[in-house]
């Protein structure tokens, strides 16, 4: 048994925890510690918070989750100001060689690591996921996350990926109208633009437009309030256009990779458990045209664990020091 930190780098909250593995797997997770963001200008100093906060020397191994590609020496968050220099973590953070990996690089190590209870039925053939294919990973929160789990042969290959950014597609004449909308104000609009939580914002104003509703210009945490509570109308519209929205991306994003099996992550995922099998997200995922009977044996999950991503960073982390 050995004592790992394990962090979770988002683009509004940073979490951190202890985690403890034993042969490649993680044995047991301690409640995290969440911090805003916002509150701390660099990693540096929300690091050292926990630290002091723990009250006990850290461990010297760790994996850290980061919103960003992790594949160059400077790493920078879409929707998080603070910088990472890989040359200088370990320093830094007082630890020995760090693994970094991207966020939902994270979330996919905790797909593959978390039995079947972990992984409720979301639409599609009701059983587990496969034990060989592409099982794609996507999770809109404060962003729009994606990643690959590759199993073959009893091995898995866990990559992170950048799809959230690939540009959005409409399916109808109110998501026409959305895009131009969008286009206006960011140029190019990528499908985070249009799934994910702040997104709901833009989504609404729509709906509002539509409605004959005054936009009230609320922020996107009172306007998912709002919605899940069932208490106002153009709220819940935009929640029922998103649902689609998120159906549309995730069949899009199996067709391109050949997927065998979709499990929905994030934040927003988590918060939309309830919603999603009730709401037109199926219709969306499966309405490819000639495809639609392939699409329709693609099982579809979501993940149902408090932490999914340090849980992952920590599985990342105890596999890479079985194999040292």
């Amino acid at each position: 048994m050995e004592e790992i930190v394990v962090a979770d780098i988002g683009g509004t909250h940073a979490r951190f925890s202890i985690a403890t593995v034993s042969q490649g797997r993680v044995s047991s997770l301690d409640a995290p510690m969440i911090l805003n963001v916002a509150d701390h200008d660099t990693l540096e100093s929300a690091w050292s918070h926990f630290r002091q906060n723990l009250g006990k020397p850290l461990p010297r191994r760790a994996a850290l989750a980061v919103a960003a590609p992790v594949q160059s020496e400077i790493l920078t968050m879409a929707n998080n100001p603070w910088v990472i220099v890989r040359a200088d973590l370990a320093d830094q953070l007082a630890v020995d060689n760090p693994l970094l990996l991207n966020d939902f690089e994270a979330v996919a190590h905790a797909v593959a690591h978390l039995d079947h209870d972990h992984q409720p039925y979301l639409c599609g053939p009701d059983h587990p996921l496969p034990e060989n294919g592409t099982i794609l990973t996507i999770g809109p929160g404060t962003g729009l996350g994606t990643a690959s789990i590759i199993r073959h042969g009893g091995e898995t290959l866990v990559r992170g990926a950048e799809g959230g950014h690939i540009g959005f597609s409409p399916c109808d004449d109110f998501e026409d109208r959305l895009l131009d909308r969008l286009r206006a104000i960011y140029g190019r609009v990528s499908a985070e633009r249009v799934i994910s939580g702040p997104a709901i914002i833009h989504i609404c104003g729509l709906v509002a437009d539509d409605m004959g509703e005054v936009n009230r210009n609320l922020d996107d945490k009172q306007l998912w309030t709002l919605a899940l509570e069932g208490h106002d109308q153009v709220a819940m519209q935009g929640m029922v256009r998103f649902c689609r929205l998120l159906g549309s991306f995730a069949g899009d994003m199996a067709l391109a990779h050949g997927a065998t099996g979709i499990v929905i992550a994030g934040g927003l995922g988590k918060r939309l458990m309830n919603v999603l099998p009730r709401s037109d997200f199926f219709h969306r995922f499966i309405e490819k045209g000639r495809f639609e009977t392939l699409m329709r044996k693609i099982p579809v999950r979501m993940i149902h664990y408090p932490e999914p991503g340090l849980f992952g960073a920590a599985s990342a982390l105890a596999c890479q020091m079985a194999k040292e």
